[in-house]
């Protein structure tokens, strides 16, 4: 009976086609097809919408909600097609004729329907999806032929640049279709209706980089691959564009040329050259007229030049990566002559009008300038790499140029002036060249280190950029440029010391955290080099033992509970297995037979009753014997410790939920599987 066998199922177990729940729910699933290709959220690539006037209008900002909602409806629709691909792909197509024939036409109508399309790429089988594209694509394009109206074109144009953007499996079989796409792009190009050229770019672009080997080898019925093409009519293509399209397509091309792959016959060198043609001879003629008048590089129009072809090879050294050092060596002394130009007139506009020329427009301009410098200088430090731009070869021939134009400049300006950048540039100088760089460590130390924490340490609000991106460069230097903190003068190994404490006690969390990590790694490394190791411990240890229970028992960084405790433990247990060997105290005074276990638990159960008059010597004793019991691993030693803080009269009224934070971060993980 039905009520028995609610499935369905016949007594083995299998389900007869007839009788399966997929046949059962067909009209269901049906209509729920229906409903969901008729209601289809926008997807987050599309930028071309209807306005609330009924006008067709480029996108300024996106709806996260909607974005979300697409997701949810694209994976649903995904499953859908799985469960009956056949009906998914005639509903699709009838709502298409739909479209063509004119009886259900509207703008909503054909977004929706496409938005769906290009949803369930990968869904159906290779064959499957080559049939269903070819018709919606040749149904499109002759949609965008028929209709009149800028409007009318500018929507079917967006519809057709999302749905083929979807579909690179398809694209990569059938190179004429895809070719015939590419030209397609290029005409969309030199459309000027709003949102058009920014869509054709950006499919130009992700089609360039999930299809790249096709552009770059020689297809079947073509004399050269599509790129020498490309390269030579490139003027032409972008003679409408914007400048930020202009960004995009060559970051699509470079994107091409970032394949190496050995069926490749171009001369990529060769190709990049001509395709950084345009941007080069504007650079020349920028770079003739400043020899003959440094003048000119001030101009407001020069230095937006200047700034467009930075931003134009920043996105091409992004995608092409390593390759892009012969690109680079052809303007990298010109930019740094420039990078010293600007700094130079910002430093003589302070130093005449004081640091409200800093809000100037000129000023902002050039410090604009300089900053896209750095900008291209660390995207290219990021992506170089063997074989054109080895680590040796760029720490020889990159570090010692810059040393002075930019260390030297953001150590001599004044603090409002002085770009966050120039952090960000040598943390991603250490952390991809390390070795390599070592001997460098000191000097680009001197430059940053003092002058910043200056900055940062008057309170822990101003300058929060250069906060984060002095802690992320102190990492840095600590994982992976180690023995270089031990070769700078002994008031800078200070200042090392002082600023990860500083980290560790600030209010804001992702600097206490990385405070907190930079301590943890120092410790371990420092353990590791025994040459350093009791010199570090003698002057160092007791305070920073110290430090890390202030910032444990201030009620302020619950959230650091764990790496407080991770810290304690690693610092009690140096003491108490003799791996620290010097006096932690003072022989002179110190009773016969001390030692430094001895000592410390005298030490800080001093330290504790004064900060905690609350506590008894009896609860303090029971605490140190814990903290000193080699046997406890991290999670007991966590909640000895949790169990101390709650006996405070700090925590005792307090929501002590952060204490906890990782377990129920555990907790919920557990729940969700």
């Amino acid at each position: 009976a039905p009520a028995s066998n609610p499935l369905h199922l016949s007594s083995n177990g299998s389900s007869p086609p007839a009788a399966s729940r997929k046949y059962m729910y067909g009209p269901v699933l049906t209509g729920v097809r229906q409903v969901m290709i008729a209601n289809m959220a926008k997807p987050e690539e599309v930028l071309i919408v209807e306005d609330e006037n009924g006008d067709i209008v480029r996108e300024t900002t996106k709806d996260t909600d909607v974005i979300a909602q697409y997701k949810t409806m694209r994976e649903t629709l995904v499953f859908l097609t799985h469960l009956n691909c056949d009906d998914t792909e005639s509903i699709m197509l009838a709502k298409l004729t739909e479209q063509v024939d004119g009886s259900e036409w509207s703008w909503n109508n054909l977004n929706t329907l496409c938005w769906a399309i290009g949803s369930i790429s990968g869904a159906m089988s290779e064959d499957e999806e080559k049939r269903f594209l070819v018709t919606v694509i040749k149904d499109l394009l002759g949609l965008c032929e028929q209709k009149r109206g800028k409007d009318n074109k500018a929507v079917v144009a967006s519809n057709i640049m999302y749905v083929v953007g979807q579909y690179p499996r398809f694209l990569k079989a059938h190179w004429k279709f895809l070719k015939t796409v590419v030209n397609k792009l290029f005409e969309f190009m030199h459309e000027c209706h709003p949102g058009v050229q920014d869509m054709a770019c950006d499919t130009f672009l992700k089609i360039a980089t999930k299809c790249k080997r096709k552009f770059v080898t020689l297809q079947t019925d073509e004399t050269v691959p599509f790129i020498c093409e490309l390269v030579e009519s490139l003027p032409s293509i972008i003679s409408d564009l914007e400048p930020h399209q202009v960004q995009a397509f060559y970051e699509a091309v470079g994107s091409m040329l970032s394949d190496k792959g050995p069926s490749l016959t171009i001369n990529r060198p060769e190709l990049l050259q001509k395709l950084m043609d345009m941007p080069n001879r504007t650079w020349t003629v920028i770079m003739d007229q400043a020899n003959k008048n440094v003048e000119s590089l001030v101009e407001p129009n020069t230095i937006k030049e200047i700034i467009k072809i930075l931003k134009c090879n920043n996105r091409v050294c992004h995608a092409v990566g390593p390759l892009f050092t012969s690109q680079l060596q052809t303007f990298f002394l010109d930019m740094l002559n420039v990078y010293k130009v600007y700094s130079e007139r910002i430093s003589a506009a302070v130093s005449q009008q004081g640091a409200i020329a800093t809000q100037m427009s000129l000023v902002r301009t050039m410090r604009s300038a300089k900053k896209e410098v750095l900008r291209l200088l660390i995207t290219f430090i990021d992506k170089s790499g063997p074989p054109e731009a080895e680590p040796r070869a760029v720490a020889q021939g990159f570090i010692p140029p810059v040393l002075d134009p930019i260390l030297g400049d953001y150590q001599r300006n004044i603090a409002g002036a002085r770009d966050p950048e120039v952090l960000t540039l040598f943390t991603t100088v250490v952390e991809k060249l390390r070795s390599h760089v070592l001997n460098d460590i000191p000097r680009i130390m001197e430059a940053v280190f003092e002058c910043t924490l200056q900055m940062i340490t008057v309170n822990f609000e101003d300058y929060p950029e250069h906060r984060i991106r002095f802690f992320e460069f102190l990492r840095a230097i600590n994982m992976h440029c180690f023995p270089a903190l031990f070769n700078i003068p002994p008031e800078h190994q200070k200042l090392v010391v002082d600023s990860v404490v500083w980290a560790m006690k600030h209010t804001e969390r992702n600097i206490a955290d990385t405070g907190l990590q930079i301590l943890h790694e120092l410790l371990l490394n420092v353990g590791r080099t025994p040459n350093v190791a009791q010199g570090f411990y003698q002057q160092y240890l007791l305070a920073l033992m110290q430090d890390v229970f202030a910032v444990m028992t201030d009620r302020l960084h619950k959230s650091g509970f764990k790496m407080h405790a991770t810290l304690l433990r690693h610092m009690f247990h140096l003491v108490q297995m003799n791996q620290v060997t010097v006096p932690l105290f003072d022989p002179a005074n110190a009773p016969a037979g001390q030692t430094n276990p001895i000592f410390l638990r005298s030490h800080i159960s001093n330290l504790l009753i004064t900060s905690f008059p609350n506590l008894t010597r009896s609860q303090v004793s029971t605490f140190i014997d814990g903290m000193l019991d080699l046997k406890m691993d991290l999670p007991t030693f966590k909640t000895h410790l949790r169990d101390f803080l709650i006996q405070l009269k700090e925590f005792s009224g307090d929501d002590n939920s952060g204490l906890f934070s990782e377990e129920a971060e555990e907790a919920a993980k557990g729940k969700r599987k």
